[in-house]
C-alpha cells in the first residue's frame, strides 16, 4: 500500500519512509510492555540501539521516526468476508475457477499493480497545447505505468467479464470482486473503466447496432492492443446534475447522415480516452433547438482519427482538482467534432440511464474498496504500534473504533453484492419484475449512502494512526483524497435522494412493497395479514396498502431463517420495528404533500439503506457455518437507528415551517438587516 520512494521527500535521507525495520533500525518500546515471544526479541534490539547508538543522539544530522511501515498481503485471501460470500451464493464449480484467479489476481495486484499505482500518483498527466514549433497540438501526456493500467485492465478482463457471461448471471459479480479488488490499487485507472463498462452498457442495451460493433468490441476486448476506454460527457458551463437546463452543446447534421457538434464540455473525466457519449440538442432545419430533457439526444465520438489527430476537439486546460490527480480531467471546446447519433432524436436522458446506473455502481465498489483498505491498514498499524505501554490493538477504546468501521464497511460490502447479483439477474434474463424494481431502487441507494460512509470511514482510519495519518509520504491522504469525490461524482447526496423518491412514484408504491416484502420474514408478513383482516391495521396511503399487501403475499428471502436463530433474535425485532416505522412514515407524510417528502428525502434514503444492510447483514449471519463475528456485526447493525426519517418525523423537521426556519439558520433573519445593507438610524 505504501510507497517506496516520493520522488520529491526524503532525497537525502538513508532510509525511506516507514521503511526502517527495512535497514535494521528498530522502535523503541517503553520497559515493561505488554509482549509477544516473537516481540521480547524486537522489544530488546530496540532497547539494544538506544544504548549503543552509533553516533551521539544531539549530533546526528537526519531523524527518521521510530514506527513500523504495516504491510498487507494478497487482499482476497486476507478477505473472509469476500471468500465468504462466494462461498455462500456461487455454484461450487464456479467457484472453484472464481478463486483460483483471484488468489493470482491478488498476488498480481500486491507485487506489479501496486507499484505501477504509485507511479501514477507521482506522475499526473500534463497538458502540452503547443509543440516546440509553434504549431497547436493539445496534447495530454500520461505516464507509462498509466497506459500499462490500460493494458493490465484488458488482459485481466475487468470491463470483458461482465459481457462474455462465462459464469452467466454470476458474471457481473465476479467482475465487480475484480474491480473491487483493483480499485485501491488501480492509480485511479478505476474512474475511465468505470465510464468504459457504462458505454459498453449502453451500446449493448441498444442491440449492439452495426455501427456501433467496433466500439463495443474494442470496448469489451482482452486484446491490450484493441482495448478502447470511453469518457462521459455531460457536464458543461453551468455544471452540474441538470443536463436539462445546463447542456448548450448543439448537433448539426450532415449530408452524410452524421452530426457535428459544436459546444464547450466543462469536465470530461478521463479526457485521455478513445470515445466519448455525449449529450447535445439537435439543430432543426429552421436552426432551432428544443430545450429541456426532451431535447437531449445521446451522441457517440471517436476522440482521435486513424492518424491521431484529434476529433475537432481542443483542450482548453486539465483541471487542477483535490483527488483523482492521477486522471486527466479536462474542460474540452468541440469545434465541429464528427459524432454519430445513438439514441431516438430527443431520447439521450433515457439513453443515457443505463451507463449511469453502471457508474453508479462502480461508485459503490470504490467507496467499499477505499474503506476496505484503509481498515486493513489500521487493523495492521495496530498490531505494530505501540503507545502508553502497550500495542493498539491492547486499547479497547481504540479496538472499539475499528470494530465500528468493519461493521460500516461489511454493511456497504454487502449492499454492493446484493447490487451486482441482482444486476446479473437482469442482464440475463432472469430477473423477475420484483428484482427489476428492486435493482432500480437500491443502485441510488447504495451509491449515496456509501459515498457518504467512506469518506467517514477512511478519515476514522486515517485518525488511527494519529500524526502519521496526515503525512504526505505515507500515501494515507492520497486514499482520503481519492474518497472525498465518491459523494459528489455521479449524482451528490441529495440529488440522488430526489432520485430515490422519483423512483417510487414512477412505480406507483410498487417498488417500496418490493422493498418490504425483500426484508420482512414470513412470521411477521402473516401477522401484518392477520392485523389488516381483522382490521386492526391503519387507513393508509396506496403505497403502503401496496407495501402490507406485497408482505402477507409470501415468504421473503432476508429474515426468513434468522427468525428462527436464538442469536439473531434482536436484530430481527429490531428490523422489523424499523420496517414498521418506515410504513408509518409513508403513510404520514403520504397525506403532507410534497415539500415534506423533499425535505425527508436524504433521511428516508438513509433509512432504506440502513434497514436492507441490516437485513442483508443477519441474513449473511443466519446461513450454515457463519462465524461470531458475523453476528456481532449484525447485531450491531440492527442496534443503531435503522429508520432516521422516523425520528425527524416525530420531531417535526418536514413541517412547513421547518422551510422558514432552515432558511433563517442558513441565511439570517428576514427581519434583520444582511451585511452590506444600510441600518436603520436610531432616535435621537
Amino acid at each position: 500500500m505504501f510507497p517506496r520512494r516520493l520522488p520529491w521527500r526524503g532525497r537525502g535521507a538513508t532510509c525511506e519512509p516507514w521503511q526502517l525495520r527495512r535497514c535494521g533500525e528498530r522502535c523503541q518500546a517503553p520497559r515493561g510492555v505488554n509482549t509477544t515471544a516473537g516481540q521480547e526479541q524486537q522489544v530488546g534490539m530496540r532497547e539494544k540501539l538506544l544504548e549503543e547508538p552509533r553516533t551521539p543522539l544531539e549530533r546526528r544530522e537526519t531523524e527518521t521516526l521510530f514506527q513500523e511501515q504495516p504491510e498487507i498481503g494478497n487482499q482476497y485471501l486476507e478477505d473472509a468476508l469476500l471468500r465468504n460470500y462466494l462461498k455462500a451464493h456461487l455454484p461450487p464449480q464456479v467457484l472453484q475457477e472464481v478463486n483460483q484467479d483471484l488468489e493470482r489476481f491478488g498476488n498480481r495486484l500486491l507485487t506489479k499493480i501496486q507499484p505501477l499505482a504509485w507511479e501514477c500518483e507521482w506522475n499526473p498527466p500534463v497538458f502540452r497545447p503547443y509543440d516546440a514549433w509553434g504549431q497547436r497540438v493539445d496534447r495530454i501526456i500520461t505516464c507509462s505505468a498509466w497506459r500499462r493500467m490500460k493494458e493490465i485492465a484488458a488482459e485481466e478482463g475487468l470491463i470483458a467479464e461482465a459481457y462474455e457471461r462465462r459464469y452467466s448471471n454470476w458474471s457481473r459479480m465476479y467482475q465487480a470482486v475484480k474491480l473491487y479488488l483493483f480499485s485501491s490499487s488501480s492509480g485511479g485507472f478505476n474512474c475511465p473503466l468505470a465510464m468504459t463498462d457504462g458505454a459498453a452498457k449502453v451500446i449493448e442495451s441498444l442491440g449492439v447496432p452495426g455501427s456501433l460493433k467496433n466500439a463495443f468490441d474494442h470496448l469489451t476486448s482482452r486484446d491490450p492492443k484493441k482495448f478502447w476506454t470511453s469518457g462521459q460527457w455531460m457536464t458543461e458551463r453551468r455544471g452540474g446534475s441538470d443536463v436539462a437546463n445546463g447542456t448548450e452543446t448543439v448537433a448539426r447534421k450532415q449530408a452524410d447522415g452524421t452530426y457535428r457538434l459544436y459546444g464547450f464540455k466543462w469536465f470530461t473525466s478521463a479526457a485521455d480516452s478513445d470515445m466519448a457519449l455525449t449529450l447535445a440538442r439537435v439543430v432543426d432545419a429552421e436552426g432551432c433547438v428544443k430545450q429541456g430533457s426532451s431535447g437531449l439526444s445521446l451522441f457517440f465520438l471517436k476522440v482521435r482519427d486513424e492518424e491521431g489527430k484529434l476529433n475537432n476537439i481542443q483542450v482548453q486546460r486539465l483541471k487542477d482538482k483535490l483527488g483523482t490527480r492521477q486522471m486527466a480531467t479536462g474542460e474540452l471546446w468541440l469545434n465541429g467534432a464528427e459524432a454519430q447519433l445513438i439514441s431516438a432524436e430527443g431520447r439521450g436522458v433515457a439513453s443515457i440511464s443505463n451507463m449511469l446506473n453502471i457508474t453508479r455502481i462502480h461508485n459503490v465498489i470504490a467507496a467499499v474498496a477505499s474503506m476496505r483498505r484503509m481498515i486493513n491498514l489500521s487493523r495492521e498499524y495496530a498490531r505494530r504500534r505501540v503507545a502508553f505501554g502497550k500495542l493498539l490493538k491492547d486499547h479497547p477504546l481504540h479496538v472499539q473504533t475499528m470494530a465500528r468501521m468493519e461493521v460500516q464497511t461489511r454493511g456497504a460490502f454487502l449492499l454492493l453484492m446484493e447490487i451486482v447479483r441482482l444486476l446479473g439477474l437482469v442482464e440475463t434474463n432472469m430477473a423477475s419484475e420484483e428484482d427489476q424494481l428492486l435493482l432500480r431502487l437500491l443502485v441510488p441507494v447504495a451509491k449515496l449512502y456509501t459515498g457518504k460512509q467512506a469518506s467517514a470511514v477512511v478519515i476514522e482510519a486515517m485518525e488511527s494512526f494519529g500524526g502519521q495519518g496526515y503525512m504526505e509520504d505515507t500515501g494515507l491522504p492520497v486514499v482520503i483524497r481519492d474518497t472525498l469525490v465518491l459523494s459528489i461524482w455521479e449524482g451528490t447526496t441529495n440529488v440522488l435522494s430526489l432520485d430515490v423518491l422519483r423512483s417510487l412514484t414512477k412505480s406507483q408504491g410498487q417498488a417500496l412493497a418490493v422493498f418490504c416484502s425483500a426484508v420482512q420474514s414470513a412470521e411477521w408478513q402473516e401477522n401484518t395479514r392477520r392485523e389488516e383482516q381483522a382490521g386492526e391495521s391503519l387507513e393508509s396511503s396506496p403505497a403502503l396498502r401496496g407495501a402490507q399487501a406485497e408482505a402477507a403475499r409470501g415468504p421473503s428471502k432476508k429474515l426468513e431463517l434468522a427468525a428462527s436463530t436464538a442469536e439473531l433474535g434482536p436484530a430481527v425485532k429490531q428490523m422489523h420495528d424499523a420496517i414498521g416505522r418506515l410504513v408509518q412514515f409513508v403513510q404520514g407524510a403520504g397525506s403532507k404533500g410534497t415539500v415534506t417528502m423533499e425535505l425527508a428525502a436524504r433521511d428516508f434514503s438513509y433509512s432504506l439503506a440502513r434497514i436492507y444492510a441490516g437485513a442483508l447483514l443477519t441474513e449473511h449471519a443466519a446461513r450454515p457455518g457463519a462465524a461470531s463475528t458475523d453476528i456481532s456485526a449484525a447485531g450491531r447493525w440492527c442496534s443503531g437507528e435503522l429508520c432516521p426519517v422516523a425520528a425527524e418525523l416525530r420531531s417535526g423537521s418536514y413541517e412547513d415551517g421547518a422551510v422558514l426556519a432552515d432558511s433563517a439558520l442558513v441565511f439570517g433573519d428576514p427581519d434583520l438587516p444582511h451585511a452590506g445593507e444600510d441600518t436603520p438610524s436610531s432616535p435621537a
